[in-house]
């Protein structure tokens, strides 16, 4: 993590670099002397957005006491975790819950009739998935 972290401080960097010739470039070889601001701002935020990034992954990686077993080029694939989370493999609510969002954002873009159909089946999805392990063979 540290790795990943060092290479988002290097891009944000670069970013703003760019950013600066990119400004100057356009002042100096555009029209008009002007700065073209869609360029510049989009590479500037590109450098903040990485700055970002590696200020949270240097944090994870202080709070997390230094490198976890995944960092480390000399680990077993069983040296890490082993509970990732609970999953259900046998589950057909996350594919349901696609199909409705997919609905509904086919309504979004062409007709909003679509939307109303997509609506309903979603929130049952959402509700199924969440209370599947409340019924049948599976309760706890």
């Amino acid at each position: 993590m540290r790795a990943n972290s060092n290479l988002f401080w290097i891009l944000g960097g670069f970013f703003w670099l760019v950013d600066a010739v990119y400004i100057v470039w356009s002042i100096f070889f555009g029209n008009l002397m002007r700065i073209e601001w869609v360029g510049a701002v989009t590479m500037g935020l590109s450098g903040v957005f990485a700055f970002f990034l590696a200020f949270y992954l240097s944090r994870t990686h202080s709070a997390q006491g230094g490198e976890v077993p995944a960092d480390l080029p000399d680990a077993n694939i069983d040296d890490g975790d082993p509970e990732i989370g609970d999953f259900s493999p046998w589950s057909w609510w996350p594919f349901l819950l696609a199909f409705a969002l997919g609905l509904v954002f086919l309504g979004i873009a062409v007709g909003t009739w679509i939307s109303f159909i997509g609506a309903p089946i979603m929130i049952v999805s959402i509700v199924g998935w969440y209370f599947e392990y409340y019924r049948n063979n599976f309760a706890r």
